[in-house]
Order: structure tokens, then C-alpha cells, then sequence
């Protein structure tokens, strides 16, 4: 989030300067306007280095037209000089030419968003007067050119999103005017120089998702203008320099994903009054969460999540009148007194939130019935792995807005209420791992845009309500280890679109699998294992050609092994024991590169395979079978398939054969 909010505010800044500016209105071309053929020469050459051009902006640069009225090409009035070159999101490929650093007039450079590849040519060093350079979202490679230092007036210096390498280069210390640095996304390597703290009037730094190592210089705390500190994504160490608390005008501070470590200072809420964005996510924090941070009355933003906070959050969220997102995921933050979460409900008056992440803390008490009060705007809440108690109160309905609602991994009890239906927006929700009891509600259907439904290990009961039929966006799906009975509807196994997992196992399911089942061409994996399925196993099930992994073990099926199973190309966990299976192995499974195969307690006959997966006694499982036999040696679970008993039959059926042919001809000849 804090990449793409200092992207947007330094363009925002670049269109606003060169998106106004007045295109140069010629009313007649005189010679001398032609004589100057070294801007001419200079974009010409440009265009030449250019391989393709989708949206045809070189159609315009012709001698039809003077060169100042070339599209993306903006000149001064006075000398009929390039000003602005802005050809940004054009599609463009090529390199850029040597022969841009000949602008000598040139102040505004905007290449951005195209697939230019190469090095940065040094050229660029030689505009004196540049002041905006844009070259960020490209493909360049290599160092950033250090005679850049020479543009002694840029104040905007945007390479982000290529594939630059090396480190900041130390000339860059003379850029005085340089107010956005915008280098994220690239390879740049080492450490923060300290003499960035020496360009004092920087107030944008974007230099996340590099490789950069070591601590953060003190010296930034020199950069009483700095309002943005992007440094996430890297390497970074150590702690937050003491003198960046004393930079009252910073409202962005974002230093996700490194190793920092240390405390967030007591005050941080009082000397950083500015503070709309505290992005400190997945590093090595500790201590609390200052209790100051109640007074940030601009914050829209914190987060904090994948760290070591641990003690009572105390911060009182009623009066960040603009908070948007509260992430705190994955630390050791407790409640305080038992039963205590009263800053959930201070976060009621928050109403432009939208995101509430607390999963994986140590949060302990009753999921209070103020929830149904938050914003309505909320599209987010995550409370999972807490250790949350008593029932979901109907108010949750009242977020209309939520796509994600995790509750997994608590001590919920009760129903699950009617209300939830009301949530139309769902696309994931879990209340797995909890007591949850009584029925699935059938409003369930009223969620089609629900991609991912978990209710498993609860206490659940009753039948699969056939209104899940309607959830035709279900990629996964998970049921198991619940009290759930009956035969699943068969509108459950025409939602085509389920595709990562359908889990029905270790409940009280019975019947026979319908051969709508097979309406599931996209599923990877099946497990109905552990339940009370009878009958065949549909044939109709090998049409579930994406199928990774299947089990079916301890249930009641009957009959053969389905020849159609022969389609299966992708299968690599096949689990069929313990059922009253019967017939041959088919021999078309040792083509299969299984990982495992059990096919063990059922009532399967004749020779075990010996090729493909059945030579990998590891993988095999076909024990309590007693009617099989052979297969490799190492199973030790078959007898030798003895030829002998089939040929004594073979002779028997030849003797009788022959007594009764002499007998008929004992008979045919006495008759006569």
C-alpha cells in the first residue's frame, strides 16, 4: 500500500506541472524557427531507437509538422526550444537515445510506464535545466548514472519499477533541489547513504523492494521537510533512528518487511502529529503498542502486523475519526483484564474503516455485540486464532460490505445466525476450528460471490442446505469434522466452478455419490473420507479430470474399481481402503506416477501389478486383501500366485473333454 500511495502522490505532481502546461500555439513558421535543427536532430534520433510504437505517436513527427508540435513534445515560447518531453504509458519499446541529453532547454522528462530497456545513457547528465525525470515502470538495467548529479535543479527523480542494480550513487549528494527520491522496485544494493540526510529538501524517500542492508541513517532526522519514508522490503536493521520522531512533518512512515527491531517510542503519537500511515508490518518490534498513538488524529493507517508486540492494547481508537485500516495481525497482544476488548468497541466511532486485522494474538473474551456497529463500510475483519468465546451475534449482518470475515480458530459457540445471508459481498469466510453448533443456515445461498466457505471442525449438525447450490463461485469448500448428516445434495456437486478443495470427510454422510459429481472438471482434490457412503463409486467421477487427490477411504463402497478412473492423468494421492471394494486391481493404475495408493482392507482379488507406482513399496498400501496375491516382495502382505492350481484345472477340463468325446463315440458306433 505505501509503494503505491507514494507512486500516485509523486505523479499526481508531475501531471498536475506538465499536464497544464500551454502547448505552444505558432501561427506561422518562419526560417529561423526550422534553423534549429539540434532539438530536431535530437528527437529524431530518439524516435530511431524505438521498435514499437502500438499507439502510433511518432505518426505526428514528420516534416509536415514543426517538431514542437510533435505529440508527447512541448516547446518554450520564446526560443522554440524542447521544454517537455511526455511520452508516458504510450506502449513504447526500444531504448532511449544518447542524443536526449542535446535538450539543453529540456526540464520536464516523462518515459514512464513503457517497456524501455537498456542502460540509462549518461547523456541525461547534461541537462542542466531538467527538473522532473520520470522514468520509472520500464526495463532498464544497470547503475543509476552518477553525472545525474550534474541536473543540479531536479527536484523529482523517479527510476522505480526497473531492474536497476548497484548502489545509490554518491554524487547524488550536490542534488540540493531534490525534493521526491522515487526508487522502489528495483535491485539497488548496500546501505542508505547518510548524505541523504544532506539533501534537506527532500520530503518524499520511495525506496522499498530493493536489496538495501544495514541501519537507517540518523542523519534523515536532518530532513525537517520529509513527509514520506518508503523503506520497506529490504534488508534493513537495527532500530528507527531516535531523530526521525523529531520529524513533525512526516505522515507517511512505512518500513514493512525488514529486520528492524526495538520499541516504538511512548510519544510517538504526540511528536509525529502528522502520522496518516504507520506501515511497520513483518519485522522484529517489540514492547506495546503506545498508548499515544490514541491522539494520531490524522491516522489512517496502522499497520503492524508479523512482529513481537505483546501486553494490553490500550489505544483508545474513538477518536481517529479517520482511520482506515487497523492490521495487527500475528503478534502476542492480550486483552488485559479477562473478558476486556474494549477497543473494539472504541473502534465503533471509526467510520471510514474498512480493514480490521487482529488474527493470531492472544485477544481473550466474548465476541462483543457491538461488531454489527462498525462501519458499514468494512470489507475486512479478521479475528482469527484468538481466543475468542460465546455466540455471533446477529448484528454481524449489519456489515454488508465485508468480502473477508475470519472467525477461524476461537471458542465460538451456538449457531451460526440467519443474518449472515445478509452479508452478499462474502467472498471468504471461516469459522473453522471452533464449537459451533446447530445447522448450516440456509441464507447461505444468498453469498454468490462466496470463493472460499470453511466450517470445518465445529459441531455442526443436520443436512447440507441445497441452496448451496447457488454459491456458483465456490472455489473451496470445507465441511469436515462436524455432526453433518444425510445425503448431500446433488445442487452441491454441480458447482463447477469448485477447484481448489471440497472437504466432506468425517461426518455422517450416507447414500451414494450422485453422478452429478462429476460436474467438477476443475477440482483438484476430493475428500469424502470417513463417512457412511454406500454403492458404487460413480463412473461419472473420472470426469473430474483435474483431480490431484482423492480419498474415499472408510466409508461402504461397493463394486469395482471404475475402467473410466483409466482417464485420470494428474492423480497422485488415491486412497480407497476400508471400504467393500471388490474385482481386480486395474491394471491401468500402475500407469499412474501416485505418490501414494492405498487400496488396503477391502475385498480385491487376483495379482497384485508390479510396475510403475506398485514397485514402490513405500507408496503401496493393498494389506487385508486376502484374496490377493504376487506383487513385489517387499509388501509382505500376499501369497505367491501359484500357477499350479490353474493348470490342474486346465488338465481336468481336457479329461473331461476327452472321456466325453470317446464316450459319444462308443455311443454312435453301438448305434449302429
Amino acid at each position: 500500500m505505501g509503494l503505491g500511495f507514494f507512486h500516485f502522490q509523486a505523479l499526481f505532481l508531475l501531471s498536475a506541472i506538465l499536464l497544464n502546461f500551454t502547448p505552444l500555439r505558432i501561427t506561422s513558421v518562419s526560417a529561423t524557427t526550422f534553423s534549429n535543427f539540434t532539438d530536431r536532430l535530437a528527437l529524431l534520433d530518439f524516435k530511431s531507437k524505438i521498435i514499437h510504437d502500438p499507439q502510433n505517436i511518432f505518426g505526428s513527427w514528420n516534416d509536415s509538422l514543426h517538431f514542437c508540435r510533435w505529440q508527447g513534445v512541448r516547446c518554450g515560447c520564446r526560443h522554440e526550444r524542447v521544454t517537455v518531453l511526455k511520452l508516458d504509458s504510450s506502449g513504447l519499446v526500444g531504448s532511449i537515445s544518447p542524443a536526449l541529453g542535446n535538450l539543453s532547454f529540456l526540464w520536464g522528462l516523462d518515459l514512464s510506464n513503457n517497456t524501455l530497456q537498456g542502460k540509462i545513457p549518461d547523456g541525461l547528465g547534461r541537462l542542466f535545466r531538467l527538473q522532473i525525470l520520470v522514468l520509472s515502470n520500464n526495463s532498464f538495467v544497470g547503475e543509476i548514472p552518477g553525472n545525474l548529479s550534474h541536473c543540479s535543479k531536479l527536484d523529482y527523480l523517479g527510476l522505480a519499477s526497473n531492474n536497476l542494480v548497484g548502489k545509490i550513487p554518491a554524487e547524488l549528494v550536490s542534488l540540493s533541489k531534490l525534493e521526491k527520491l522515487v526508487i522502489h522496485k528495483n535491485n539497488l544494493s548496500g546501505a542508505i547513504p547518510p548524505f541523504i540526510g544532506n539533501l534537506t529538501s527532500l520530503n518524499s524517500i520511495s525506496a522499498a523492494a530493493n536489496n538495501f542492508q544495514g541501519r537507517i541513517p540518523d542523519t534523515l532526522g536532518q530532513l525537517k521537510n520529509l513527509e514520506s519514508l518508503g523503506l520497506g522490503t529490504n534488508f534493513l536493521s537495527g532500530t528507527i533512528p531516535l531523530p526521525l520522531y523529531n520529524l513533525s512533518t512526516l505522515s507517511i512512515l512505512s518500513l514493512s518487511e525488514n529486520q528492524l527491531q526495538g520499541y516504538l517510542p511512548s510519544d510517538i503519537g504526540l511528536s509525529l502529529p502528522n502520522l496518516q500511515y504507520i506501515q511497520i508490518r513483518a519485522n522484529q518490534f517489540s514492547g506495546s503498542i503506545p498508548l499515544s498513538i490514541s491522539n494520531s488524529s490524522n491516522l489512517q493507517v496502522l499497520e503492524a502486523g508479523d512482529n513481537s508486540f505483546s501486553g494490553k492494547l490500550s489505544v483508545n481508537f474513538g477518536g481517529l475519526k479517520h482511520l482506515a485500516v487497523v492490521s495487527l495481525s500475528f503478534n502476542k497482544m492480550e486483552s488485559g483484564e479477562p473478558g476486556e476488548l474494549s477497543f473494539l468497541d472504541s473502534l465503533i466511532n471509526c467510520t471510514s474503516l474498512y480493514a480490521i486485522d487482529l488474527v493470531g494474538n492472544h485477544f481473550e473474551g466474548m465476541l462483543p455485540n457491538s461488531l454489527g456497529n462498525l462501519s458499514t463500510g468494512l470489507t475486512f475483519l479478521g479475528l482469527g486464532q484468538n481466543q475468542l468465546f460465546g455466540g455471533i451475534h446477529s448484528g454481524i449482518g449489519n456489515l454488508i460490505n465485508l468480502n473477508t470475515l475470519g472467525l477461524e480458530f476461537n471458542q465460538l459457540s451456538g449457531p451460526i445466525p440467519l443474518e449472515i445471508g445478509k452479508l452478499r459481498m462474502l467472498q471468504r469466510f471461516s469459522l473453522s476450528y471452533n464449537r459451533l453448533s446447530g445447522h448450516i443456515p440456509s441464507s447461505i445461498g444468498n453469498l454468490t460471490l462466496l470463493l472460499e466457505f470453511d466450517l470445518q471442525r465445529n459441531q455442526l449438525q443436520g443436512t447440507i442446505p441445497s441452496s448451496i447450490g447457488n454459491c456458483q463461485k465456490l472455489l473451496l469448500l470445507h465441511l469436515s469434522r462436524n455432526n453433518l448428516s444425510g445425503n448431500p445434495p446433488k445442487e452441491l456437486f454441480a458447482i463447477s466452478s469448485l477447484s481448489i478443495s471440497l472437504d466432506l470427510s468425517q461426518n455422517y454422510f450416507n447414500g451414494s455419490l450422485p453422478s452429478e459429481i462429476g460436474s467438477l472438471k476443475s477440482l483438484a482434490k476430493l475428500n469424502v473420507s470417513y463417512n457412511e457412503f454406500s454403492g458404487e463409486i460413480p463412473s461419472t467421477l473420472a470426469s473430474c479430470t483435474s483431480l490431484e487427490y482423492l480419498y474415499m477411504q472408510h466409508n461402504f463402497f461397493q463394486g469395482s474399481i471404475p475402467s473410466s478412473f483409466s482417464t485420470f492423468r494428474g492423480i497422485q494421492k488415491l486412497d480407497l481402503s476400508h471400504n467393500n471394494l471388490s474385482g481386480q486391481i486395474p491394471k491401468f493404475l500402475d500407469t499412474f506416477a501416485l505418490l501414494t495408493l492405498n487400496l488396503s482392507f477391502n475385498d480385491f482379488e487376483g495379482e497384485v501389478p508390479t510396475k510403475g507406482a506398485f514397485g514402490n513399496a513405500t507408496a503401496i498400501l493393498v494389506d487385508g486383501n486376502k484374496k490377493l496375491c504376487g506383487g513385489i516382495s517387499e509388501l509382505n502382505c500376499c501369497v505367491i500366485c501359484s500357477a499350479l492350481p490353474v493348470e490342474k484345472e486346465k488338465k481336468r477340463a481336457i479329461f473331461g473333454i476327452v472321456i466325453e468325446g470317446t464316450t459319444a463315440k462308443s455311443f454312435l458306433r453301438n448305434a449302429s
